[in-house]
C-alpha cells in the first residue's frame, strides 16, 4: 500500500532494482578505502549504497576486521559482489578472500580510482563480465604522460612609449 504519494513504492522499486546489480565492497589499509569510496561518491552521488569501504587498521585484529566486512557485504544486499583491495597477500587481501566463500563474490587486487570508477559505470553487467572491465579500467587509466614544450609567447605591442625592456 503506498504512502505519501508512493514513496514506499520507490523506495521498493529502488531496493529491486539495487539488489540485480553488483555491489562494491572496498578493502584496504587506511585510509585508502575511504578515499576511494568518496572519490566515486563525489563522480557518482547515486551509488552510495552500492559501493561500501572498510578501512583495515594496524592494531585491529583480522578476526575483528572480518565481522566487518561480512558485515559490510550483508549490507550491500545485492545478487553479487565485486570485492577490491589493495595489495595482493597483505591483511585486506587475506580478509577479502574469506567472503569468496559465501555466495556470488569476485576479488581483485591492485585497486586504483580508474579501475573503481569502471566498476561502477558497469555494476548493473554479470559480475563475470565486471571483472575484466574493472581490470581494463584499472591499466588503461595508468598512462605516461609527457611534459609538455613550453608555448611561445608572442609580446603584445606595448603602450608604453617607454620601453623598458632592460630593466630588471
Amino acid at each position: 500500500m503506498p504512502c505519501f504519494g508512493g514513496v514506499r513504492d520507490k523506495r521498493l522499486r529502488r531496493a529491486a532494482k539495487l539488489k540485480l546489480m553488483n555491489g562494491i565492497l572496498i578493502i584496504a589499509h587506511a585510509p585508502l578505502a575511504s578515499a576511494l569510496r568518496a572519490c566515486a561518491l563525489h563522480v557518482f552521488p547515486e551509488c552510495s549504497e552500492a559501493v561500501l569501504a572498510l578501512d583495515v587498521l594496524p592494531n585491529e585484529p583480522p578476526e575483528q576486521t572480518l565481522v566487518h566486512a561480512r558485515a559490510l557485504k550483508q549490507q550491500l544486499s545485492t545478487e553479487g559482489t565485486l570485492v577490491l583491495v589493495d595489495v595482493f597477500g597483505a591483511t585486506p587481501c587475506n580478509i577479502a578472500n574469506k567472503l569468496l566463500a559465501s555466495g556470488q563474490t569476485k576479488l581483485i587486487t591492485g585497486v586504483n580510482l580508474p579501475m573503481l570508477l569502471r566498476a561502477v559505470s558497469y555494476r548493473h553487467e554479470a559480475l563475470d563480465a565486471l571483472v575484466p572491465r574493472a581490470m581494463s579500467g584499472a591499466t588503461q587509466g595508468i598512462i605516461p604522460v609527457a611534459p609538455t614544450a613550453p608555448q611561445v609567447q608572442h609580446r603584445s605591442p606595448s603602450h608604453d612609449p617607454v620601453e623598458r625592456d632592460h630593466q630588471q
